[in-house]
């Protein structure tokens, strides 16, 4: 059984299709940082008995809060961690030390449209299809290899609003079944790619 560590920033739609899956998966969410007082995902957290913490991040240099953020996920004995709608660009050294052991999910098929307002940019391009990613996280942005994707259509019609719940809807299905796989040992990271057996 993993001990996982979410980060979130807002809302935690992703933490709670977590919460939800943890019941019969081989991984328990232990701990739940955020960087932003009062953001949504941490009463999830608190409903789910799941000990929650505060890190604020202004006034400190990117170093020192990811060194706060390194401790308490060690205090919690967290073993892998989710990031989960944290809006926070993590240090190399922060990703380097829990490589092979930090995911996160973004709502594009990678590695197309890294960065935000994706939505917007996949209707700009006039794609027909989009989708999520899970990927380990590497000092590059939106770079590591990917774990799982799932796609959906991009309707003519669409709105930047419209396709992000779309998108919203295959990411809390996504999230959890990569999740199972790096939590049961059914894929990891070596040598820069996601090696599955």
């Amino acid at each position: 059984m993993k001990r996982i560590g979410v980060l979130i920033s807002g809302r935690g739609s992703n933490l709670g299709a977590l919460i939800a899956d943890q019941a019969n998966a081989p991984y328990r969410i232990v701990s739940v940082i955020s960087n932003i007082e009062g953001a949504g995902g941490l009463a999830r957290a608190a409903e789910a008995g799941i000990a929650t913490k505060v890190i604020p991040h202004k006034g400190k240099t990117r170093e020192a809060f990811d060194a706060e953020l390194d401790a308490a996920l060690r205090a919690a004995d967290v073993e892998i961690v989710c990031l989960a709608g944290f809006m926070r660009i993590l240090s190399d050294g922060f990703t380097r030390a829990w490589e092979g052991r930090l995911i996160n999910i973004h709502p594009s098929l990678l590695p197309a449209y890294k960065g935000t307002h994706v939505h917007e940019r996949v209707i700009e391009a006039r794609e027909s299809q989009s989708g999520a990613s899970v990927h380990f996280v590497v000092p590059e942005l939106d770079a590591g290899p990917v774990i799982a994707q799932a796609r959906v259509p991009v309707h003519a019609d669409d709105t930047p609003d419209a396709l992000a719940a779309r998108v919203l809807d295959v990411e809390h299905k996504l999230y959890p079944a990569a999740l199972r796989l790096l939590a049961d040992g059914k894929v990891k990271l070596e040598k820069g790619l996601a090696v599955f057996g």
